[in-house]
């Protein structure tokens, strides 16, 4: 059964937010004075650090990294509704709330407070043995890598504190920032075992800081121009050492390809095609599950079953509400839910996608498509905005029949573990790394079409030869609605003519026809980098001495 992630409220003290931490009060009479001794407080501690990092990515207020950046890309709209103005905003480059990302910031500093703190108490236990000491070691190395990663695509720089002590500091430059983050995850690669496919889902790897580290190197280099990735104190990271590590993941991971992407997405579980989602049954697809079947996600966030408002909303998959039609008959929306309607699919995406492609319906919902998809979808429901006919299915509420009514299927598969209210009852686990982005990043780095032929040959699409246009498009529909198009369209260059393509294209506003305006992005895109503000309250509590982004 799915493990419950659990928030440490009773280290408060030790395990506290960036907002909080410089109460000296010992409230709780644990602190680093006398905390941690033993191994079992230091794991206590280590699941607060994916408890941050977790919570970084699928906070409650949609303004994590992963809803942001599927936002901002040209594969999406800002949808919700008319009060949203959030998302119309943003789509434009402009900013509704000056302090539209202080949760953002403030909960990756959380996260890597927390990971600083973890490996300032490393020497205050006597461990059992080296090997455990080491593969700890090594997964805060990696959360700590991955927090700044994710400040450093989000807002380009930002403080670099290796320390728990609180230290007012400016934004490092990129190449500080990236040369720690490379550090990191390297150390991380070095400190944990070989162990193939680890059982212990939920946790960093070997494997996961390979890839990351690829991901990082293919961001600094792409967007900042650069032959190689530095290291803090000499010498650099070289395309040669980064191909050696996507290898050695390929090679000896013990990860690979499902054998059918639609297979990795909740939408084909068991329970929907008992019921008669005819995309399902005519596809005879059995999803792969979240239990250590899907041998292909290399690392992801893990939600919890139940869940209740007093306690903490963010431990479900809120992403899914997120990414849900507005409210509207559940009937007509079977088998899928409904949410808050963020995100509508830009329908570009779906005319330039081969229809040979498994990977079109197997990723997109098209509404107008009755007997496969949504039988009754409501165009308008609840003022829908940027209204397209077309939604994302990675990422989206599932329901199955139970007992004359809909539920989500989590609920079906774990009972009265799981919440009622479907404001928080998905439970989705939010993919970060799969093996067949690594197979794409490997072709990119080697100009080699033999791993990426490997991706489109389970799409079942011929072989084609290596091109910079055929590996665009191949990470445009492979990785489609996970978090990845917009960093890619930043590093490739390509990002100011992909979102203007945007601009005219038909859509409904709470069922009236428009055009599609988001004005000019490459004045926007020259003027921020493409980039997010600071929060201003951020900003003032620093006294100046942090500075905004430029052109917010």
């Amino acid at each position: 059964m799915k493990k419950i992630i659990i928030i440490f409220s009773l280290l408060a003290l030790i395990l506290t937010g960036c907002e909080s931490f410089l109460n000296t009060d010992n409230l709780i009479e644990k602190d680093t004075s006398n905390y941690p001794t033993n191994e079992s407080e230091i794991m206590t501690l280590l699941t607060g650090v994916y408890s941050a990092a977790r919570y970084m990515e699928m906070d409650e207020n949609a303004r994590c990294g992963f809803v942001v950046a599927e936002v901002l890309s040209d594969d999406r709209f800002g949808g919700g509704g008319p009060d949203d103005a959030d998302w119309a905003s943003l789509e434009k480059f402009e900013l509704s709330d000056p302090n539209m990302f202080r949760d953002t910031w403030s909960n990756a500093y959380r996260s890597i407070f927390r990971a600083n703190m973890l490996l300032a108490s490393i020497e205050m236990i006597e461990w059992s043995d080296a090997t455990t000491r080491s593969y700890v070691e090594g997964q805060v190395y990696f959360l700590r890598g991955y927090a700044y990663f994710y400040l450093a695509r989000l807002f380009g720089t930002a403080p670099l504190t290796l320390t728990p002590e609180p230290i007012n500091l400016p934004r490092a430059s990129a190449d500080e920032l990236f040369a720690q983050i490379a550090l990191d995850l390297k150390t991380a690669i070095e400190k944990m075992p070989n162990t193939p496919k680890v059982a212990e889902r939920g946790r960093a790897t070997k494997w996961a800081a390979e890839a990351l580290l690829a991901r990082a190197y293919l961001f600094y280099t792409g967007y900042y121009k650069k032959d190689s990735m530095p290291l803090p104190e000499e010498g650099s990271l070289t395309k040669t050492e980064v191909i050696s590590y996507l290898d050695d993941c390929i090679a000896n991971s013990g990860y690979d390809l499902y054998p059918d992407f639609r297979n990795l997405w909740p939408y084909s579980n068991t329970y929907t095609k008992r019921d008669g989602y005819e995309f399902s049954v005519a596809n005879d697809l059995s999803w792969a599950g979240e239990e250590g079947g899907n041998y292909e996600t290399i690392f992801a966030f893990h939600s919890a079953a139940k869940v209740a408002w007093s306690v903490n909303v963010g431990d479900c998959n809120r992403i899914n509400l997120y990414f849900s039609p507005r409210e509207q008959e559940l009937d007509g929306l079977f088998p899928y839910g409904k949410g808050w309607g963020f995100g509508t699919v830009n329908p570009v995406l779906w005319d330039r996608w081969p229809a040979s492609d498994i990977r079109r319906k197997g990723s997109i919902i098209d509404v107008e498509d009755k007997k496969n998809e949504m039988p009754d979808f409501q165009w308008a429901a609840d003022h829908q905005q940027h209204e397209s006919g077309y939604w994302q299915k990675k990422y989206i509420a599932v329901n199955v029949k139970k007992d004359g009514t809909y539920v989500n299927y989590s609920k079906e598969m774990y009972g009265d573990l799981v919440h009622d209210d479907y404001q928080i009852n998905n439970t989705q686990d939010l993919v970060i790394i799969r093996f067949a982005d690594v197979l794409l990043m490997a072709a990119e780095l080697k100009q080699d079409a033999e791993p990426l032929n490997r991706v489109r040959k389970r799409a079942g699409l011929d072989p084609v030869s290596y091109s910079e246009t055929a590996l665009q498009n191949e990470r445009r529909w492979e990785l489609a609605f996970e978090g990845i198009r917009y960093y890619d369209l930043l590093r490739w260059g390509i990002a100011a003519e992909a979102l203007n393509s945007q601009n005219g294209v038909e859509i409904q506003n709470d069922g009236v026809k428009e055009k599609m305006n988001i004005g000019d992005q490459i004045t926007r895109l020259k003027e921020t980098g493409g980039f997010m503000p600071i929060p201003q309250a951020e900003i003032q509590l620093s006294g100046g001495v942090l500075k905004q982004t430029p052109g917010w």
